[in-house]
């Protein structure tokens, strides 16, 4: 028998040094792997099943703006002569003679306009249209208000004073008066500068009307992005983080950029991909109310616009906008709703 250690011994005792059992392993054997935040969000996205499919039916949309045109045998602008008002799938009496003389006629999958226009390659250009302006004005949003709400919320005080009530200010501003009186003062001087140098003559393929939306985003709606970030700033800046980055020697800029707004990124995310069918909708009602693209160049708002004369005779033309718009806008909605639901800690379980 091996004497037992004493209590006050400095003895080294044997067993403790002898190998773990099995047991005794798989207690120390870690259930599940660590995951970042990212990972973790991305994962829980993945297995939104709706989420997914929306996500599928952008790429394809974008597919179908971006990538078909190029393919296309006909152009937006382009005006057949005799093609008007064709039916889906029909072609016109010049196109059957040229298919009887053995010559390949690619067919207008969703006819003509009343200028001889093919349909189907407009509801590509407008498609396109709608999906840069939201993303571009999504990205306008974001920079505008998550730099101002940053700011107010970190500094508070009176300086948060000062900018909110700005916001406030700007929420009583109606964007669409601004966006006709910019139209109105904004008309002739773009003009002229489209027409003086060739470096802008892009400005006449774009429009003053969509100059102006664009505008019109930058000043007024990125509000409510500031609000969303200010009140996540709030929160955050009293956390330890900060107080040590501050005891570093850390500028204010720096701890904003590095620290406050990398901790909001999951918000952000959310809240851009929620702004784009909100500036898609805008859009797509400005250029409705004939505020918005310059002709030839199509935008769906301004397809359904023209296509209400002939509802009753061309149904399909006002079919085919109307719910490219109602898909793009539901599936950005369904995507934005994935991710707040991948990215919100109170969600995780």
């Amino acid at each position: 028998m091996t004497d037992k250690k004493k209590p006050l011994s400095f003895q080294l005792d044997v067993s403790d040094f002898l190998p773990a059992e099995q047991e005794e392993k798989q207690s120390l054997v870690v259930m599940r792997k660590s995951v970042s935040f990212w990972k973790d969000g991305l994962r829980r996205f993945s297995r939104n099943t709706i989420a997914m499919i929306s996500l599928v039916a952008i790429i394809l949309i974008m597919i179908f703006a971006f990538v078909v045109p190029y393919f296309y045998p006909y152009s937006y602008e382009q005006q057949i002569r005799g093609s008007e008002n064709l039916a889906p799938m029909q072609y016109s009496q010049q196109e059957l003679e040229l298919k009887e003389n053995g010559e390949s006629v690619f067919p207008h999958i969703l006819g003509t306009d009343s200028l001889g226009r093919d349909t189907m390659i407009r509801l590509m250009m407008g498609s396109r249209v709608s999906l840069l302006v939201g993303i571009v004005a999504s990205i306008l949003v974001l920079l505008i208000g998550s730099t101002y709400g940053a700011i107010a919320g970190y500094f508070g005080g009176k300086v948060d004073l000062i900018m909110m009530r700005l916001v406030d200010i700007i929420y009583t501003v109606p964007d669409i008066l601004i966006i006709i009186l910019l139209m109105v003062t904004l008309k002739y001087p773009l003009q002229e500068l489209a027409y003086s140098s060739p470096a802008f003559e892009w400005i006449n393929t774009v429009g003053v009307g969509l100059i102006c939306i664009f505008i019109v985003f930058a000043l007024l709606y990125w509000v409510g992005m500031a609000r969303i970030v200010r009140s996540q700033i709030l929160s955050l800046k009293e956390q330890e983080f900060v107080t040590a980055a501050r005891a570093l020697g850390a500028s204010h800029g720096r701890i904003i950029r590095k620290h406050l707004l990398t901790n909001c990124m999951g918000t952000l995310i959310v809240t851009t991909t929620l702004q784009i069918p909100s500036s898609i909708f805008t859009e797509s009602f400005l250029s409705f109310i004939g505020i918005g693209v310059a002709a030839p160049m199509p935008s769906l708002g301004s397809m359904a616009s023209t296509a209400i004369d002939g509802i009753v005779s061309y149904p399909y033309r006002l079919l085919a906008p109307a719910i490219m718009i109602s898909l793009i806008i539901l599936s950005f909605n369904l995507i934005g709703d994935g991710l707040r639901d991948a990215f919100d800690p109170k969600l995780k379980n």
